[in-house]
């Protein structure tokens, strides 16, 4: 009986252990590894660039005139001659110019001669009065002529220098080195003060003009540097500085840009055509990158502000600054919703093989494509199908690129 007993108690010891070993079995959970459709973030650049066609023009130009009237007796330079500061350029007939110099000198010198006898009459009726042996009268009259000729020798000096000047002013001098653009003068031609005669450009570089329309206009501002090329000149490559942005708009409805040269090239000449490169913020992807209404979301506060600092509106943007300016765009299936508005990734870590869940701050939706302002980097691998399935450090395996969905 006892023998019986134990194999019974034996027999349920053995039934009870395979039991147990089975519930533990069966509590055993394996990881499923998932496969998900992936892509890398990608980065898009907002701007754009526009060419626009303009012409050079020299910096220093001027057009020359004579401030006197009268007949061309010689011109001593030819268009295109080079010219250097205080050379003769032309000259008028002096003869009129001399005899108005010769005259204005001797009334001068007979007008001080006509002071010196007033003065030493005055003198001399100074001391009389004094001792009483003139009358007060005569006194007041040998004063009345000494202060005329006093008024007589400064008119006659204001004459004297106006002659000298119109003598000086009848030869044309260059106002600085450079070259003669026009020439309008011809010997023997009677020439009236102010009549334009030559033309001249320094040698103090080349600006560049050029009509930008209405719609890129609030995109300019003086200091920024543009790149400029030559058509006539391909290998020649410069960059120029805004220096003036018209305020009223001309032809058209484009406004005046003016920028200097930095640098130049024998190659290049005023009037040429010249190409600038005008970057700016594509409309349409700015206006993406407007924030959408999250105001519970930290992060998303501070995309509009971003945006307005990466704008960089106001003189403080060039053209290269302009040509990094880049956002992070993902695939509208790669977006998951969470609480409270927010948005997240699935991030894909190739060390661990997983994926972690990363809130992100997505700026608009343009089509397909989704603008992250924040959260992640270029070259990231994202989950782009399937998210609602997935789950934070969850193990997973990259699918083939080929593959463009996975549920």
């Amino acid at each position: 009986m006892n023998k019986s007993t134990h194999l019974f108690s034996s027999l349920v010891l053995a039934i009870l252990f395979m039991l147990t070993a089975c519930s533990e079995q069966s509590e055993v959970k394996h990881e499923v590894i998932r496969p998900i459709a992936w892509a890398k973030v990608k980065t898009h650049d907002l701007t754009q660039v526009r060419r626009l066609a303009g012409a050079t023009a020299a910096i220093e130009k001027a057009s020359l005139s004579f401030l006197v009237g009268g007949k061309v007796d010689g011109v001593s330079v030819n268009l295109g001659q080079k010219i250097t500061k205080g050379q003769v350029l032309a000259t008028l007939d002096q003869r009129s110019f001399n005899l108005n110099f010769q005259s204005a000198q001797a009334k001068y010198a007979q007008a001080s001669s006509a002071l010196n006898e007033a003065e030493n009459e005055y003198q001399r009726y100074k001391e009389l009065v004094e001792q009483g042996l003139v009358s007060k009268s005569g006194f007041d009259n040998a004063e009345a002529a000494y202060k005329s000729a006093l008024s007589n020798v400064e008119v006659a000096k204001s004459q004297l220098e106006l002659a000298t000047k119109d003598r000086q002013d009848s030869t044309l001098q260059a106002p600085y080195d450079g070259v003669i653009t026009k020439r309008m003068i011809e010997p023997s031609q009677q020439i009236s003060p102010g009549q334009s005669v030559f033309e001249v450009e320094g040698h103090g570089g080349l600006e560049v003009h050029v009509s930008v329309p209405e719609s890129l206009i609030q995109q300019l501002s003086d200091g920024m540097i543009v790149p400029v090329r030559f058509p006539a000149a391909p290998n020649v490559e410069l960059t120029g500085v805004i220096t003036e942005v018209g305020t009223r708009a001309e032809t058209a409805n484009a406004f005046p840009i003016t920028m200097v040269l930095n640098g130049s090239s024998p190659q290049l000449r005023a009037g040429m055509t010249a190409e600038v490169d005008i970057t700016y913020i594509n409309e349409t992807y700015e206006n993406a990158l407007t924030q959408v209404g999250n105001p519970q979301s930290t992060e998303g506060q501070t995309v509009e502000d971003q945006t307005a600092k990466d704008k960089n509106i106001g003189g403080q943007m060039n053209g290269s600054d302009l040509a990094t300016k880049e956002t992070m765009i993902i695939p509208v299936s790669a977006l998951g919703a969470g609480l409270n508005q927010t948005k997240f990734v699935f991030v894909y870590d190739d060390a661990t093989q997983t994926v972690s869940k990363r809130d992100v701050v997505a700026s608009n939706i343009l089509g397909n494509e989704v603008f992250i302002a924040k959260g992640l980097k270029a070259q990231e691998i994202i989950a782009i199908a399937g998210v609602s399935f997935l789950r934070d450090g969850q193990k997973v395996t990259l699918l083939d690129a080929n593959v463009k969905r996975f549920n």
